[in-house]
């Protein structure tokens, strides 16, 4: 699915539709190119896995149970706030690699889940703008349970305690500097 940023027009009364189209035109470029360099970071990933042993028999089968499940859990988690995504993409994609290299690099093109992942396995490490929008997830999801508990003291101290725990981890992940990162 392709994604439309708008872009600055100038002013719209005293520009014509070409300028406009020319402008998307340029955008739904600029979209394919960054979905064949994710492609290439993808092969690449596939590539430095393609020596490593990969499970056989009855673990492969767990491997991919287990990936899948996570996979579920993840998607949930990107649009639920509470339920973090990131821990159980990079789990499926651990269990993927060692099991379905294949499926591991489908997951890696994925335009909502593929950046993140390539930063990760390429360059062991999240960019700023990911540990910041993680932050701003967290916060606002525990102002609503502490707000929807109705301020109920314990409950919003574990609610905290834990939010605190789990800001701490995201701001320790390392981060990638923007020219070694993925393109998003």
């Amino acid at each position: 699915m392709l994604e439309y940023r708008p872009t600055s027009y100038g002013n719209l009364t005293g520009t014509g539709k070409m300028s406009r189209a020319s402008d998307l035109a340029s955008d739904l470029a600029s979209d394919a190119s960054r979905s064949s360099a994710i492609a290439r970071d993808s092969d690449q990933v596939a590539q430095a896995v393609a020596s490593r042993s990969l499970v056989r028999g009855w673990r492969k089968a767990a491997y991919l149970t287990l990936a899948a499940g996570c996979f579920g859990l993840g998607a949930v988690g990107a649009f639920l706030p509470g339920l973090p995504a990131t821990p159980f993409l990079l789990l499926c994609s651990y269990l993927l690699l060692r099991s379905s290299p294949r499926l591991n690099a489908a997951l890696l093109r994925s335009r909502l889940f593929g950046p993140i992942l390539s930063d990760w396995q390429l360059h062991g490490g999240v960019q700023r703008h990911v540990k910041i929008k993680a932050v701003a997830a967290v916060t606002l999801a525990v102002a609503g349970s502490v707000w929807l508990s109705g301020y109920a003291a314990i409950p919003s101290l574990v609610a905290v305690s834990l939010a605190g725990v789990g800001i701490a981890v995201i701001l320790r992940l390392p981060t990638v500097p923007k020219s070694r990162a993925a393109p998003p």
